[in-house]
Parts: C-alpha cells; sequence; structure tokens
C-alpha cells in the first residue's frame, strides 16, 4: 500500500472512502453537507468513544467517523489502534483508496502512527496460501491543512521495514535456513549501500567463537555471523551495537522442546529479522548514525554432532560455560555476538532476543523485559520503547542472580537447575559478555508473535523492535524521533 500526505480536502482527494475522527468533548472539524456526521453523533448512531465506527455516504463516497476519546491520551499508539480498526471496516467494504482528515492539533507522532496503523494491519502473509479475499486498499492519503509529507514519509518506511520483518519471521525454516538469511541481507545491503559480510561456521569457529560454535555443530546447515554496517555520519559519532539471535528453527537440541508447540520456533529468528530491517530503515532515512549490526544465525538441532548437556565450550573472550540444557542456546549465540560488536568498537549495545519462557510468564505479550548495566542507556532504550509503542518493562540484575549462574566445572553455566528468575539470570549471563560497555537487552519472547493488537490482524511475527531500534538510533543521534 502507498502512503502520501496531501493539503488537499478529504472529498476532493477521489479517495472512495474517507475517515474523520472525532475527540470525546468536541464536535468533527468539517461536517459533510447538511451535517450529516452531526447527526450521527446527535442520534447515537455514532459515539466519541475510542475505536466506535459509524458510516455514512456523501456523493458516491464512503465515510467512516471514528471515536478517538480523550484527546489527551491520543498518541501515536492510540492512533495506530484506531487506524487499524477504520482499515479493517474500510477493507470489509471493498475501499481502494482512504483517505485519513488528519485530526487538528495532533502531533508528528500521532501522523506517524495512523500510517503505521494502517500499513501494519494491511499485511498479510500469503507466500504460500493467496487469499480468496482479493478485496485490498491500495492506497492511502492523509489529509491536512499544513504539509504532514515528512511524518507520512518515514512512517511508510518504517512500516514497510516492520512489515518486511515480520515476512522474514513467517518463513518456514526450510526456506529460510542462516545461508538464506544472509543472503537476503546481502542483497538488502546491495540495494541500500551498506557494507555487509558473513562468517560461515568454520570461520566462526576458527575465530574463536566456541559458544556460537558449539549450537551451529548439531545441525547440517552452516551457521552465518552476520554483519551489516551503515555510516550515516561524516565518521564521527557514536558506534552502536545492534546485535540479533536468529536461530532460524530452534527443536531445543538434545534437550529437546515439546512437540506441541515447536513448528513455532521458526519465530526464533525475531531479533535477528528486526535488526536487519531497521538498519534497512536506518539507511533508507538516510539517518545520521552509525550502526554495527551483528546477526547470530543457526539452527539449533539434535544430531550425533550436537553439543551435549554437560559439555563446556569457551567463548570467545576465553569465558568457560558449561551448557547443562541445550535448549538455552540463544545466549550462547549472543554472547560471542556480544565480545566481537565489543572488539570491533561498539560504543554502546542492545540486543533483542526471542530468548526465554520466563519473560513470557512474567510480562505476557504486552511488554518485552529490558535489562540493562547502565542507567543513561536504559533510560534511552526506555524513551524509544515508550514513543513507538513497542513497550518495555525493566526487570533487574542483581549480584544474586549473577550468583546463581556461576558453574562448578566451567567458570559459569548456560542454565541454572533452580527453575526461578529464569529471564533474569539469561540476562546475568549476557551481562557476562557485555562487561562494563553500555548495554541493553531485550528479551522479546513474549512479543515477537502471535501478539494481540488491533493492527496485527493476523496471527504470527510482529516484528517487534524495528520501530524501536530506528527511534533509538534516530533520538541518540538528536534527531525528532517518535512523540
Amino acid at each position: 500500500m502507498n502512503a502520501e500526505a496531501t493539503t488537499d480536502s478529504p472529498l476532493a482527494t477521489g479517495a472512495d472512502t474517507v475517515v474523520v475522527g472525532v475527540f470525546e468533548g468536541e464536535d468533527v472539524a468539517h461536517d459533510l453537507p447538511g451535517g450529516a456526521l452531526a447527526a450521527m453523533l446527535e442520534s447515537g448512531e455514532a459515539r466519541r468513544e475510542f475505536k466506535r465506527l459509524a458510516v455514512t455516504h456523501a456523493d458516491g463516497t464512503r465515510v467512516i467517523l471514528v471515536g478517538l476519546g480523550d484527546r489527551d491520551k491520543f498518541d501515536g499508539e492510540r492512533g495506530r489502534v484506531a487506524a487499524a480498526v477504520a482499515h479493517g471496516r474500510a477493507r470489509e467494504m471493498g475501499a481502494r483508496t482512504m483517505c485519513w482528515e488528519v485530526p487538528h492539533h495532533v502531533s508528528d507522532a500521532v501522523v506517524e502512527g495512523l500510517v503505521h496503523g494502517t500499513l501494519l494491519h494491511a499485511y498479510r502473509f500469503e507466500r504460500y496460501k493467496p487469499s480468496e479475499d482479493s478485496r485490498r486498499v491500495g492506497r492511502l492519503l492523509l489529509s491536512a491543512h499544513h504539509d504532514v509529507a515528512e511524518p507520512v514519509r518515514v512512517a511508510a518506511i518504517l512500516a514497510g521495514a516492520q512489515n518486511r520483518a515480520r515476512d522474514l519471521g513467517n518463513t518456514p525454516a526450510n526456506d529460510l535456513p542462516p545461508s538464506a538469511l544472509a543472503a537476503y541481507a546481502e542483497e538488502s545491503a546491495g540495494r541500500l549501500g551498506l557494507s555487509f559480510s558473513a562468517l560461515d561456521e568454520g570461520a566462526i569457529r576458527e575465530a574463536g567463537m566456541g559458544a556460537f560454535a558449539a549450537v551451529a555443530q548439531g545441525s547440517e546447515e552452516s551457521a552465518r555471523l552476520i554483519r551489516l554496517d551503515y555510516d550515516g555520519t561524516s565518521g564521527d559519532g557514536p558506534l552502536l551495537g545492534f546485535i540479533g539471535k536468529a536461530v532460524t528453527f530452534d527443536s531445543g537440541g538434545l534437550s529437546l522442546k515439546p512437540p506441541g508447540s515447536m513448528h513455532e520456533m521458526k519465530f526464533d529468528m525475531c531479533g535477528g529479522a528486526a535488526v536487519i530491517e531497521a538498519i534497512a530503515a536506518l539507511a533508507e532515512l538516510r539517518a545520521p548514525v552509525r550502526v554495527l549490526g551483528l546477526i547470530g544465525a543457526t539452527e539449533n538441532l539434535p544430531s550425533g554432532n550436537a553439543v551435549k548437556p554437560g559439555d563446556i565450550v569457551r567463548a570467545l573472550d576465553g569465558t568457560t560455560i558449561e551448557v547443562n540444557n541445550t535448549d538455552a542456546e540463544g545466549r550462547l549465540v549472543l554472547a560471542d555476538c556480544l565480545s566481537h560488536a565489543r572488539r570491533e568498537g561498539a560504543d554502546r549495545l542492545i540486543d533483542l532476543a526471542t530468548l526465554t519462557g520466563g519473560v513470557v510468564v512474567a510480562l505476557g505479550s504486552t511488554y518485552a523485559g529490558l535489562m540493562s548495566n547502565d542507567e543513561a542507556w536504559a533510560s534511552e532504550v526506555q524513551g524509544a520503547a515508550d514513543r513507538t509503542g513497542e513497550i518495555v518493562w525493566r526487570l533487574p540484575l542483581h549480584q544474586e542472580y549473577a550468583e546463581m549462574i556461576k558453574g562448578r566445572y566451567a567458570q559459569i553455566v548456560n542454565s541454572t537447575t533452580k527453575r526461578e528468575a529464569t529471564a533474569l539470570t539469561a540476562g546475568e549471563f549476557l551481562h557476562h559478555f557485555a562487561g562494563d560497555a553500555p548495554w541493553a537487552h531485550l528479551d522479546i519472547a513474549g512479543m515477537a508473535y502471535d501478539v494481540r493488537r488491533s493492527y496485527y490482524a493476523d496471527k504470527g511475527a510482529t516484528g517487534f523492535g524495528v520501530r524501536l531500534l530506528v527511534d533509538l538510533a534516530r533520538a541518540d543521534a538528536g534527531q525528532p524521533a517518535g512523540e
């Protein structure tokens, strides 16, 4: 779907469907001839409460009246929800071009939210099963008295990147092994002028990344350490390290997962997908930032070559790790990626990973878990999360959690024997490899797929983290970002 800004009035755009919002305690800014919208509100057919919809017609144009609720509460996230609800109704009615009348006196973040909500709700993954429903809204217009072209442009780029991350997450493991993900990243790099490189499994092992290599050795598919570099500056400014877990299929290894939900483990690469597409979006936006992206891509499978519970491996930084649970593999991959990012000069680090079931137990599918060793960096990540609606909840690091991962036969263990504080001990494991560098960890296990949001019309991958990472990088560079 194309998204465009216009200063024409909604009825003058030629759109077959116009969307008008109304706040509680306010009247419609521009009514139809004869006061049709005010009449619907007066009769109770339309209501000002958030997400309430009513439909009328004017000169052959459908008009959807949407309740926006309290103006003071209407932010970018509420804009996404309202836009998704409106798009759903427009699509049901066979709309081809829809035009939002941008509410008066709202921020650019709300304009962006209207675009995000529409484009994210319009997403369908039909690569293997084309829909029998041919109804599609092909064009979105945003009508405002002032020029909103820039927030519309930014929002369309971000939504496009997020939907591409959803495509990656939804693609099954037989069509997206680590080599295919690397090829995809290379194609994106060529298209956008990014620097790309990738180490295969032999090179990963030769480089001393024994933790990463231990996960990879059970599969016949060669692992890849994918690297993307974007530099939109003149060579100065901090280098941000974006690190993504991309286990393209996770059986649990010899610590085999229950079969009932194992088919969902194609989604274990969603952190890596978010990193790839966030860097692509920053390049499309020509953001004045420097980013190093590292994506650890592998499968985790049982075989005669697979790492065994009780094996001891040596990470890139020399740390010895006792592998108590082969299903705690993501932290082994990220350990070496974090160490490598530090060696490559990253000033600040953030990793995204579908890491633990523990964070889902704690936070469900509402918040991602945030852990950090640096208050200022954590505050920046929290701000980006709040602005983008990809919300996070700060979870604690503590010396007692760090004590829990100390090993008997190796320096640390990848999984504790006690079934408590599992998300937090995993965070402390990663903290060990982040060291003193400002670092944040986002456990997105509850947010990566099958999330209940109005703007995710289908089950499947969400692309969570793309908007957050882009906002974080832009805000860190002093660019206007989000609300």
